[in-house]
């Protein structure tokens, strides 16, 4: 009976032991959880990219629209929507009899104007014969003429000078009416005035002009546009505006293609603002360094102008800096979180520049976790390698390279 009750108090001593030793171990771990957790980012250098966002469209930056400014009755058209074109090439012809009747008309008022100069000049010449004639028997015989008569005679001279004058200036006048209607009476043949491809037709054959022309939502009759000056047109906000200027490179990409990206050049950068829901923004236009045959008029795109580039700079999370007066960061140090006042840079809200504060490898902490919290709290942002926010109009941001 001693010998069990030994082996039971021994038993119950060891149970003891283990229970002691598992509820130390488990009174550790939750000690351990209840810590504070951080996740840091290591400091290094780097190239920040500032850049600009905006959106727009593709547009054909050569386009010529064709309406004629004479009435008639459409007729012989002779393309359709996608041909290619060149200039000069006969489009349609406008049936309107009225100009050739004009013309005729136009024609003899100026054959009667330029036989009206003829005739003045006739007299003109009349005139002055007599009057030196009267001159010269007047030298010969003395008194053959009076003072008077001669100068009735050369008032005559200049009666006819001033009708050769007047009959000049009514066949000048004739001549370019005649030459207006003779104009008028040629853009009955409708040719193209640039080279490219029929982009739209919005008549047909048997078309009144001067019906549609009257209607106010109606469009040019014919759009030709040259598809090989195709450019992405951005409306840019009046903030971001200031850094932009032509010849800054631009990552553009078209949804309608896959995500697609292509590289680009500022070209133009709207002189005049538009306001829209009080929110001001100009157009910049973009080229294409190698234009896709894939893009098309129209399509949405959206554009990242590279507006700087610091290279070699130490770069961390713009949301891991924070300032109450002074900026600093939290830096990890034997696992404590240790305040460090920092001079910083470039800040477009994604990555900021630090000039001063900081060292390669330090620990930079961007967020922590507290205990008993699943989620962290974020205290710092992150990095952007090829961001692309489509559909975004105007907005800065970097691009960070290592």
């Amino acid at each position: 009976m001693r010998l069990f009750m030994k082996k039971w108090i021994g038993g119950a001593v060891a149970v003891v032991f283990v229970v002691g030793v598992v509820y130390w171990w488990q009174s550790g771990l939750e000690q351990q959880s209840e810590q504070t957790r951080y996740i840091t980012e290591t400091v290094s250098k780097g190239t920040l990219t500032s850049f600009v966002l905006a959106s727009g469209n593709v547009i054909v930056d050569q386009q010529s629209t064709v309406d004629p400014t004479i009435t008639g009755t459409v007729a012989d058209l002779s393309v359709k929507v996608g041909d290619s074109i060149s200039k000069g090439q006969l489009l349609f012809t406008i049936i309107n009899d009225d100009l050739g009747i004009s013309v005729s008309k136009a024609d003899a008022s100026y054959e009667s104007a330029k036989n009206s100069v003829q005739s003045a000049k006739i007299d003109e010449d009349s005139a002055e014969a007599t009057y030196e004639k009267a001159k010269d028997e007047d030298e010969d015989d003395g008194d053959a003429y009076t003072k008077r008569e001669l100068r009735v005679l050369k008032d005559k001279i200049a009666l006819a000078r001033a009708k050769v004058i007047q009959s000049e200036k009514n066949a000048s006048a004739i001549l370019a009416e005649y030459k207006n209607t003779v104009s008028d009476a040629a853009k009955r043949k409708v040719t193209a005035p640039i080279a490219g491809t029929v982009n739209e037709i919005n008549i047909k054959n048997g078309d009144d002009l001067g019906r549609l022309s009257g209607n106010n939502n109606s469009s040019a009759p014919i759009i030709i546009g040259d598809l090989g000056t195709l450019k992405a047109s951005v409306d840019v906000n009046e903030v971001d505006v200031p850094r932009v200027s032509v010849g800054q490179k631009a990552v553009l990409n078209i949804d309608a293609l896959d995500d697609m990206s292509f590289s680009g050049t500022v070209e133009k950068i709207s002189a005049l603002g538009t306001v829209s829901q009080g929110v001001v923004t100009y157009t910049v236009t973009i080229g294409f360094d190698v234009l896709d045959t894939k893009i098309k008029p129209q399509m949405s795109v959206s554009a990242s102008i590279t507006t700087d580039v610091k290279s070699d700079v130490i770069i961390v999370p713009s949301g891991s800096v924070k300032n109450d007066g002074v900026p600093y960061v939290d830096v990890l140090i034997n696992g404590l979180s240790e305040r460090r006042n920092v001079q910083t840079g470039v800040n477009n809200g994604i990555s900021v520049e630090v000039m001063n504060g900081l060292q390669i490898g330090d620990r930079v902490i961007t967020q922590t976790v507290e205990p008993g919290n699943t989620a962290s709290s974020q205290s710092g942002g992150g990095s952007a390698n090829g961001l692309r926010i489509p559909g975004l109009t105007g907005g800065t941001g970097t691009r960070n390279f290592r």
